[in-house]
């Protein structure tokens, strides 16, 4: 979550703009007398308000946020069908934590949890070990915490007194890996981008590992292109590593976004628990697995990736409630949902729907090529999501540029720059997710079609300052 200030040094509308910012209608039975109440903005009213007022009055304001089916940026699923949403209004008021007093969610959570083992191709799927969060990047955390206490285990001679714990992976990583490494005190070491490489290097990775290396993180669909990182590849690196020098090096797999893709679209391809190396996998349920936000789930290979000090046991809510999360309460809706879009779609609905948002991709990337004006990094091929800078001999104009007058149309398209060594490339991404259909994809074409008919007319690019750069969304 984006932190926030308290209130702004702004004061507050006088009484008269006050009542002015109630519709006379917001009044249950005298339409004006709700004109008399408005709230203040910056701290708590001295008293009630009808429900129909209050109501109004914030959906009012949030007719101001963007349309999210035209969010491009996000990877986060932005519909599901009515009858998930009625599940999950039934759902809102069970606490996760609570699996005394809900046993039927807490079963329904151990059963996606069996399904995604099956899914990953654990050899084992009962000896499988994970747990629901509230997205990939607490999963992350929850990896990261297991390899830092194996690690710090299996060197209980020399940490923390002379040795410190380092991680290492790409530097297109997302960010809660940047806070992993802050908060618990490991040095993340990363592989830069070279070139036209803009994800992890195998051998780049295996080269940065020692002995203080807790585990190298590989990524199934880089948020930065939508490319998978080659996580046998690394795997091959590492065992490599370890033939020579001894040093058994632990990988985790982020599949925030491929563990849900690769299974139903790349299923030749090895990326999983098929690899010995590969101790523990995350995603979100709420990005291809094709639930509202508020989901996610980490999986280790079997209970000796989980040393079992980090599972807090209480009883205080009736029974032993074995914990793993950094979270305490919160709601069971999203895990419903995740159990009834399993059961609703299968391995063939889910090849069908990641198919169609890949192949709207692929062929609005190509359509998008053919117009002459920009360069494909990528093509949708692997996650559904690609990015494009502007071709040679562009000049008029940037991707800056190119998403501020989209956003004028509604749509949300993010431009941003590569980090080291590519700071040089500034790119546009688009996300194509369930729910943003051809016939959309053709209204955003039209759109880039009638925006680049206006910047190709500029002396200059306007957006010069590359701070300018719109929300990087995971």
């Amino acid at each position: 979550m984006p932190l926030h200030k308290g209130s702004p040094q702004t004061t507050e509308p006088s009484d008269s703009r006050r009542r002015l910012a109630l519709n006379p209608f917001y009044g249950e039975a005298d339409p004006v007398a709700g004109m008399e109440s408005a709230p203040p903005r910056h701290k708590l009213p001295d008293g009630p308000m009808p429900p129909s007022t209050a109501y109004g009055l914030v959906h009012d304001e949030l007719m101001l946020d963007g349309n999210s089916r035209l969010n491009l940026a996000t990877f986060v699923t932005t519909w599901m069908e009515p009858q998930a949403g009625v599940l999950m209004a039934e759902c809102r008021d069970k606490n996760m934590i609570d699996k005394d007093e809900y046993p039927r969610t807490a079963e329904l959570e151990r059963r996606c949890v069996a399904m995604l083992a099956d899914l990953w191709n654990a050899p084992d799927p009962s000896a499988v070990v994970g747990c629901s969060t509230t997205g990939s990047s607490e999963a992350c955390m929850l990896a990261g915490m297991a390899l830092k206490r194996r690690w710090a285990t299996r060197n209980a001679d020399r940490y923390p007194a002379a040795a410190r714990p380092n991680l290492v992976m790409g530097i297109n990583v997302q960010v809660c890996w940047d806070k992993f490494c802050n908060f618990w005190e490991v040095e993340p070491r990363l592989v830069p981008m070279e070139g036209d490489r803009f994800h992890l290097d195998p051998q780049a990775a295996a080269d940065l590992c020692d002995e203080n290396t807790i585990g190298v993180v590989g990524i199934l669909g880089s948020t930065f292109d939508g490319s998978y990182e080659p996580i046998a590849e690394l795997c091959a690196a590492l065992d490599a590593l370890q033939e020579r020098t001894g040093v058994d090096i632990p990988v985790h797999v982020d599949g925030a976004s491929g563990a849900m893709v690769a299974p139903f679209l790349d299923e030749d391809l090895v990326w999983d628990f098929r690899l010995p190396r590969v101790s523990s996998i995350n995603t979100s349920g709420h990005k291809y697995g094709l639930v509202y936000p508020g989901v996610g789930w980490v999986l280790w290979r079997s209970p000796a990736e989980l040393p079992e000090e980090l599972v807090f046991r209480v009883n205080y809510l009736g029974g032993d409630m074995p914990t793993f999360a950094l979270n305490f309460s919160r709601p069971g809706a999203q895990v419903v949902a995740q159990y009834y879009t399993f059961l609703r779609l299968g391995r063939e609905g889910y090849r069908a729907v990641q198919q169609a948002s890949r192949d709207v991709a692929r062929g609005l990337a190509e359509r998008i090529e053919a117009i002459g004006d920009f360069r494909l990094l990528t093509r949708g091929d692997q996650l559904p999501v690609f990015a494009l800078t502007t071709a040679p001999g562009v000049e008029a104009y940037d991707v800056f540029d190119v998403s501020r007058r989209l956003r004028e149309q509604g749509w949300l398209v993010p431009a941003y720059t590569f980090p080291a060594n590519r700071q040089d490339l500034a790119v546009l991404r688009v996300v194509c997710r369930n729910g943003f259909s051809s016939d959309l994809a053709e209204l955003l074409l039209d759109d880039i079609k009638v925006v680049l008919a206006d910047l190709r007319r500029q002396p200059h690019p306007m957006s010069r300052d590359r701070q300018t750069a719109t929300s990087f969304h995971h």
